[in-house]
Formats: structure tokens, sequence, C-alpha cells
């Protein structure tokens, strides 16, 4: 009798777990709440994941499809059910970058009239800063010089 308590009670547990979407391309799991944290797998957007717990702006999670736990910081997370419609060999309007961007409220048309309104903005210089990467060994000594907090 214990034993049926007990699994009843631990599967009501999971089946009301809080369950979130990655709601951006892609994003790293963790194994610390740093985006300096070891990364232990990708995610991509519409992943579903089960909340473990919170730490300030980072969540412990589960995921599934990986069938791995980490940390994911909250900004990569939504609560909203995300459904990916067709496949990747389908014919698309769309392509996954401005489905996501779209899901965020940011579309083609939003960024034309933006460019209209900010002609004098440089947008060569934005697109080159998204084409860099830094080793996240830079990351760490340059935020240790100048002691900066790296759990945040």
């Amino acid at each position: 009798m214990k034993r049926i308590l007990a699994l009843s009670i631990l599967s009501s547990c999971i089946l009301f777990a809080d369950t979130m979407s990655v709601q951006v391309k892609n994003t790293y799991l963790r194994t610390t709440p740093s985006f300096l944290g070891k990364k232990i797998t990708q995610l991509n957007y519409a992943d579903k994941v089960t909340v473990n717990k919170e730490q300030n702006s980072w969540i412990n999670i589960y995921s599934p499809l990986k069938n791995k736990s980490g940390w994911v910081h909250s900004s990569a997370l939504s609560n909203d059910r995300i459904v990916l419609k067709g496949s990747d060999d389908a014919a698309q309007d769309a392509s996954k970058s401005e489905i996501v961007m779209a899901g965020k409220g940011f579309s083609k048309e939003v960024e034309s009239q933006y460019k209209q309104q900010n002609r004098s903005l440089n947008y060569r210089l934005v697109d080159q800063m998204e084409k860099s990467t830094i080793k996240s060994e830079k990351i760490v000594k340059f935020a240790k010089n100048g002691s900066l907090n790296l759990n945040n």
C-alpha cells in the first residue's frame, strides 16, 4: 500500500512539473549557473524542458530529448508552448531565424521600419559584432582582471 501511495505521489509530481520551451535559436545546457560554465549539450528552439529549480536568473532544467540536466539562463526559456510546424525538408515561407525573431516580436518589416527611422545607425558594425566570437578563457581572464562577478 505504501509503495502504491509513493508511486502515486511521485507520478503526480512528474505530471505537474513546470515545463518550459527554449525560445532562442539555440542555447547551451551548462554545469553551473554561469555563461562561463562548462557546456554539457546544445538545446534548440522549441525543445521542451522540465524545471528542477531556479537560482537568480538561471534555471536548472532536465531535457528529456537529450536526457541531461543542467543550467540555462532564464532569458532562453519561455513558459509558452512553442510548436514548430513543417520540417527541415519542407518548403517554408520563413527561415528558422525569422521564426525565432517573430516569436520575440521582431520581423523583417519591423527591422526595415527601424532602419528607415534611424538611417544614421551603422548596421554593418552590428552584423560584424554578431559574427564575432570570443573564447571563454579570454572572458574569464577579462572578468578576473576586472574583479567581475561571473555567477550572474
